[in-house]
């Protein structure tokens, strides 16, 4: 067969036919695959944890699941709040300003919360994932007496005080995380950010 006799706008328009073509079968397979990735309803109903604050007492904490780890809810007593001031509790923390922690803007404090006397928080042990132990007696022989009462791992050996600041000579590095939350009504809180 002679070249001569080849019209190449026949076979221009022949491959971009071809192209076209194949770019829309590929976008046709790609529409199932790319849906698969989107959460599924049972997974946006676990975006957010919705908890009643009513029924907690004064230096109690609930634990309450939210996207599959625990989280403290803590109704902090006056007597609480009072010792993250102590000096000698504070003078011996690792980040008492929480500036290498995981959590919101909000909590940007000293209490770690957006309302003093509670506390939202995930409770994991930053140092390899065990869960602490609520300790809020004052006393005891951690940290050389200045305990005022916090969270304690038994794993190995790592101490918060009453906002999940880590103590110096934790093996824990940072404070416990804190997760976004925001209070619905006086009696309701609700963890995680709601899905738009």
């Amino acid at each position: 067969m002679s070249t001569d006799s080849v019209n190449p706008n026949r076979r221009r328009f022949l491959n971009w036919t071809a192209g076209v073509v194949g770019a829309v079968g590929v976008g046709y397979a790609a529409v199932p695959f790319i849906r698969s990735m989107s959460p599924s309803a049972s997974v946006m109903a676990q975006a957010t944890t919705t908890v009643d604050l009513s029924k907690i007492q004064p230096g109690q904490r609930i634990t309450v699941m939210w996207q599959g780890k625990p989280v403290w809810v803590v109704r902090r007593t006056d007597e609480m709040l009072a010792s993250l001031e102590d000096e000698a509790v504070v003078g011996q923390l690792k980040d008492p300003e929480s500036q290498g922690s995981e959590q919101p803007e909000f909590a940007a404090n000293q209490y770690r919360s957006k309302e003093p006397e509670w506390l939202v928080m995930v409770a994991i042990c930053t140092h390899l994932g065990c869960i602490p132990s609520y300790k809020p007696e004052s006393g005891g022989n951690f940290w050389s007496g200045a305990w005022k009462g916090g969270f304690f791992c038994p794993c190995h050996g790592s101490g918060y005080d009453l906002a999940g600041r880590v103590m110096e000579g934790s093996p824990a590095p940072r404070n416990m995380a804190v997760p976004f939350y925001e209070f619905l009504s006086d009696n309701e809180l609700r963890i995680g950010k709601a899905p738009a």
